[in-house]
């Protein structure tokens, strides 16, 4: 994870061939917080080998969260069509 003004860069190192949404749609269910625990929903783009999260409602991110509900139904995979298993990049309670 990198912090890269109102944004987070999150790099992954096990992705197969490259990342895609698996149904070609905009990337869903990730959150990004600030310096406060409270989450909003987010958007990612898909750059490289890597995922941009951003949100107009947070100005200084600090962490970021990627299907973390129990009902979550994200598209985040590799050109595989393996998911992206969920994460978080905080450690709040």
């Amino acid at each position: 994870m990198k912090v890269n003004r109102n944004s987070i860069e999150l790099s992954f190192t096990q992705m197969g061939s490259g990342l895609i949404s698996a149904d070609g749609q905009t990337l869903s269910w990730f959150t990004i917080a600030g310096a406060d625990p409270k989450f909003v929903q987010a958007q990612a783009v898909i750059k490289g080998n890597s995922v941009i999260v951003s949100s107009t409602a947070i100005q200084h991110p600090v962490a970021v969260r990627f299907a973390w509900n129990e009902t979550a139904m994200p598209n985040l995979c590799n050109k595989e069509k393996l998911p992206a298993s969920p994460f978080r990049t905080d450690s709040w309670r």
